[in-house]
C-alpha cells in the first residue's frame, strides 16, 4: 500500500526524492560530526578501560578483583540506556552536570569497557603458561613479561571480537540521540519531525550505518587475514 500511493502520485514521489537529497547532508554532517568521533573516542578509553579492568580480574590482589568484578557486573547487568541516562539525567540531581557528548562518550565507554575486558582477560589465559616462564627464565619481571610477551599475543587474539565490539558501537551510537547528541540518528529525527516522513529517513539513516558497518566489516576482513600470515 504504502508503494502504491507513491507510485500512483507523481507529486508524493517527487517530493520523497527531494526529501531524500536534502537530507543527505544533514545525515553525513551527523555521522562525521558526532557518531564516527563519539564510537572511536568511546572505543579507545574503553580499550584502555577494558585492559586496565583485566589485568585487575587476573592479578593477585583481591581489592583489585572485587572492583573490577563488581564494575564489569554492574555494567553487564544493566541496560545501557538506562546508564546514559543515569549519567546525563540523574547525576545533575547531585550537582554533576555534564555535556550531552561528554555522557555519551562516559556510557559508551564504561559499556566497551566493561564488555571488553573479558575477551581481553580471556586472551591473556589463553596464552600458555610456558610464555610466561620463559620470560622469567631470562630474568623479566612480571611486568615485563606482561607487556612484551603476553599482551602481544593476547592483542593478535583479541582483535576479532573487539573489531565486532567496534562495529556494534558505531550502530549503539544511536542511543546517545537521547540525550541530546546532534548524532547521525538525532538528526534523522529532526528531518523526520519536520516533513513527518519517518519510513523514509529512517530508512535513509538506517543504509547510513549500514554503509559505515560495511566499511568496517572489510577492514576488519583484511586485518585478520594480515595477522593470519604470521600464524604459525
Amino acid at each position: 500500500m504504502y508503494l502504491n500511493s507513491i507510485f500512483a502520485d507523481p507529486e508524493r514521489t517527487a517530493r520523497l526524492i527531494d526529501i531524500a537529497k536534502t537530507s543527505l547532508q544533514p545525515l553525513l554532517e551527523g555521522a562525521i560530526m558526532n557518531t564516527i568521533p563519539l564510537t572511536i573516542i568511546s572505543f579507545i578509553v574503553g580499550l584502555i578501560l577494558a585492559v586496565l579492568t583485566a589485568l585487575a580480574r587476573i592479578s593477585h590482589v583481591k581489592v583489585f578483583q572485587i572492583i573490577a568484578r563488581v564494575y564489569v557486573s554492574a555494567i553487564r547487568g544493566t541496560p545501557l540506556l538506562v546508564q546514559l541516562f543515569i549519567i546525563f539525567y540523574g547525576l545533575p540531581n547531585i550537582g554533576v552536570t555534564l555535556d550531552p557528548f561528554i555522557s555519551a562518550v562516559i556510557g559508551f565507554s564504561l559499556s566497551v569497557g566493561a564488555y571488553s575486558s573479558e575477551v581481553i582477560r580471556a586472551a591473556i589465559l589463553s596464552i600458555p603458561k610456558g610464555q610466561w616462564e620463559a620470560g622469567f627464565s631470562i630474568g623479566m619481571t612480571y611486568t615485563q613479561a606482561l607487556k612484551r610477551i603476553i599482551l602481544p599475543q593476547a592483542a593478535k587474539v583479541s582483535i576479532p571480537p573487539l573489531s565486532n565490539s567496534f562495529i556494534s558501537l558505531v550502530k549503539d551510537t544511536s542511543l546517545a540521540s537521547l540525550v541530546l547528541v546532534t548524532e547521525m540518528f538525532r538528526r534523522a529525527q529532526e528531518i523526520a519531525a519536520t516533513n513527518y516522513e519517518f519510513l523514509l529517513v529512517y530508512c535513509e539513516a538506517a543504509l547510513f550505518y549500514w554503509v559505515i558497518c560495511f566499511f568496517l566489516s572489510v577492514i576488519q576482513g583484511m586485518l585478520e587475514k594480515r595477522l593470519d600470515r604470521y600464524a604459525s
